[in-house]
């Protein structure tokens, strides 16, 4: 540690902060709260320790003033604070600092074995240092970030760096403030201990303590996707008039991938803010990364379209600043249907604006309003659906070599002309006119035949099947399966359903029911298109997961250290929560590398095989 970063000169120190001979004594009673025990590698300070620290403690909390006053002892849990610090007389003077105000305070000297503390101690705030050895703070707090329930979990930096690009780096990690050392004990005690009653006073403001969900957002205020969900199934409920609108941020992976994660979240933040202003007195929730949805009700719904256009120009008339002096326009699509539509549901009203804004991409406007399923039935888009159904099939290769051949079938529609369309055309537009489920069965009921018909091979067989939450959510769809499965007889666990993040993020309630019922039979789940998130990680272990199958960009971008860090972070998660990880898009030798490197259990692209019409790759020499 620099010799900067020492504590805080004796001519900085006051009279006034010197505490009474006996302070340690008064403060570290017999009535103060016991401390939990703490890992070998963990210091915890008792009142003869705190004694023997040479640097000048502080005032009981009654001598100070209002804003660095701790809730006083006994009258509710005591504050916890780990102090992440490598230096033992700096991460002493901490906690000196705070055990004398009457505050726990933990104080773990590496990187390493931080989040088992935290998992065991439960801080209330976690005070860190930039320089640690091994992984610097900053990269730890990421990965802090990542897990589910960490999100809102206070971080504060106290570092002698003075370098203002390296605060705001620090910030930008995902810390909530950043302390300059040499620090007044008065200073480290007013920020340490407003960030936790601002905390404490969120979570207890969260009726989610008590079994319920909150009704906003605690980061933005914003009311919360359930919230809106409640409210929408009331008004459908109440046969009450007015709207529903869709708005998707367009360019979305590409903005991530230009700006990386942090500054993409502040990004979406502020659209969620501009769009409930404008929105305003409607309710606007955030749906996933880049989708909101806004409900209003008792507005003249012939009003909508105008409405709709308004929210999408609104988000595009004015840049925003997403770092230092660089500005980014954003452009949106918006989908909206009318409440009086003869919606059943919430979730049938979110699935008709959901596929309505597909629609709306396609639209120079980018707006489209909703129309009924037998209005469209008559619609040119429906003739791609008629075609034959050929899928392709490709390798999904164990990298140290395995005993199961594993395909992901991919959805392909011969059509009268000749012509082959992908998934990425067919199903917009299976989704748009309301034949998803349809599309998902026949593709599905092909993969069983192929399971039916390869039962007895050698490497057993195993296929990877996307499927549609529209079409999970149907109890009628999940009849058929198992019964087909149980008439058929078939390893249940040979049939492997993939979902994509963005509709599990939306319809995790309907994801769960589903996957309650398939799981008990033994069929498997994979969950595609992963992008590490606070909501995405929290799915990790709410859902019974056998494989993750990570976004494109881990391995295009796989030279960039933050998204190496980004994959290595989410494979630790995904590995904790008992999944493995698929790495997709494999398109050359340096990709693989870096994908085995980062800890990935199968590898997937054109560089193992392409996908092709056949099931013939040879999984047993096929080993990175």
């Amino acid at each position: 540690m620099a010799v900067q970063d020492n504590v805080v000169a004796s001519t900085r120190v006051t009279r006034a902060e010197t505490p009474p001979a006996d302070h340690w004594q008064r403060w570290a009673s017999a009535n103060a709260p016991a401390v939990a025990p703490a890992p070998s590698n963990v210091v915890q300070l008792n009142a003869a320790a705190a004694a023997a620290v040479s640097t000048p403690p502080v005032l009981p909390p009654s001598q100070w003033q209002d804003d660095a006053n701790p809730p006083p002892l006994g009258s509710e849990a005591p504050y916890r604070v780990l102090i992440v610090e490598d230096d033992r007389s700096q991460a002493l003077f901490a906690q000196s600092v705070l055990h004398g105000a009457g505050m726990e305070a933990i104080v773990h000297s590496e990187a390493e074995g931080v989040q088992q503390v935290i998992n065991q101690q439960r801080p209330d705030l976690i005070l860190m240092d930039l320089h640690l050895p091994g992984l610097d703070g900053m990269r730890l707090t990421a990965l802090i970030r990542q897990q589910p329930g960490q999100q809102l979990l206070p971080i504060v930096f106290l570092s002698g760096d003075p370098d203002p690009e390296r605060q705001f780096e620090v910030l930008d990690s995902g810390a909530d403030d950043f302390l300059t050392k040499p620090i007044r004990p008065r200073h480290l005690i007013a920020a340490v201990s407003n960030r936790i009653r601002r905390a404490r006073a969120q979570a207890a403001q969260q009726p989610g303590a008590q079994g319920a969900p909150a009704m906003n957002n605690p980061e933005t205020g914003l009311p919360t996707r359930h919230h809106v969900m409640q409210q929408l199934s009331t008004a459908l409920s109440q046969g009450a008039h007015g709207g529903l609108f869709f708005i998707e941020v367009a360019s979305a992976l590409g903005l991530r991938e230009r700006y990386g994660y942090a500054a993409f979240e502040r990004l979406m933040v502020q659209a969620a803010q501009r769009l409930a202003d404008n929105a305003h007195p409607h309710l606007l929730a955030r749906l996933n990364d880049n989708s909101f949805l806004v409900l209003a009700r008792g507005v003249d719904e012939e009003s909508l379209d105008a409405m709709a256009h308004q929210l999408r120009d609104e988000l595009s008339a004015r840049s925003f600043v997403i770092r230092d002096e660089e500005s980014v326009h954003l452009r949106g699509v918006v989908g909206h249907a009318k409440l009086s539509g003869g919606f059943g549901d919430a979730g049938t009203a979110l699935e008709a604006v959901e596929r309505t804004t597909l629609q709306a991409r396609l639209l120079p406007s980018g707006v489209a309003a909703h129309v009924r399923r037998e209005d469209v039935a008559a619609q040119e888009h429906l003739a791609m659906l008629e075609g034959q159904l050929e899928p392709a099939y490709q390798p999904i290769v164990a990298v140290a070599g395995g005993n199961t051949a594993q395909y992901q079938v991919l959805l392909r529609l011969r059509q009268a002309d000749g012509s082959v369309l992908n998934a990425g055309q067919v199903i917009p537009a299976a989704e748009a006119a309301g034949r998803i489920a349809d599309l998902d069965q026949q593709v599905l009921d092909h993969a069983l035949d192929l399971l039916d018909l390869y039962r007895h091979a050698t490497p057993p067989l195993s296929l990877f099947v996307s499927q549609s939450l529209r079409t999970l959510a149907r109890d009628a769809f999940a009849d058929w399966l198992l019964e087909t499965l149980q008439q058929r007889q078939l390893p249940c666990s040979a049939l492997v359903i993939d979902v994509r993040l963005p509709d599990a993020l939306i319809h995790t309630v309907t994801l769960q029911q589903f996957c309650s019922r398939m799981s008990a039979a033994g069929v498997r789940f994979c969950l595609s298109q992963f992008e590490p998130s606070g909501e995405a990680n929290a799915l990790l272990g709410q859902l019974p997961l056998a494989f993750v199958r990570m976004a494109a960009r881990f391995s295009s971008s796989h030279a960039n250290q933050q998204t190496r860090d980004e994959l290595r972070g989410a494979i630790d998660a995904a590995h904790r929560g008992g999944a493995l990880i698929i790495g997709q898009q494999i398109e050359d030798p340096q990709a693989a590398a870096a994908m085995w490197m980062g800890g990935v259990d199968f590898i997937q692209g054109n560089m193992v095989q392409s996908a092709g019409s056949e099931l013939n790759f040879d999984f047993h020499t096929a080993v990175l």
